[in-house]
């Protein structure tokens, strides 16, 4: 049995890394990531969520008419940018937690 004295403390501590925790989602959440296909011609921004934000797109992809090389550029450029926001966020969360592996924080 845990005397009552540390079990105060585990709690304290535990709860102290969860407001840490939830301070840095916000930070993270606020954050913006972007990436680039097709050599820059399109450029996609999500936030730390993984949420997309914004999309740029170069006027010359237009000008050639291919919608499939169009939509591939975008969906190319938005998964990196998600995967580049997820890879951030593990990192930052990995920071607060020391490296320990929290079931459904990601």
């Amino acid at each position: 049995m845990i005397p009552k004295h540390m079990m105060g403390n585990i709690m304290k501590q535990a709860q102290a890394l969860q407001d840490k925790m939830a301070k840095t989602q916000e930070e993270i959440a606020a954050r913006t990531v972007e990436a680039s296909s097709g050599g820059g011609m399109v450029t996609a921004t999500v936030n730390g969520r993984g949420e997309m934000v914004g999309l740029a797109v170069d006027p010359s992809v237009l000008e050639g008419g291919d919608v499939e090389m169009l939509q591939d550029l975008v969906v190319a450029a938005v998964s990196e940018a998600q995967r580049r926001a997820k890879e951030y966020m593990a990192q930052e969360m990995a920071k607060v937690t020391g490296g320990m592996n929290i079931p459904g924080l990601f």
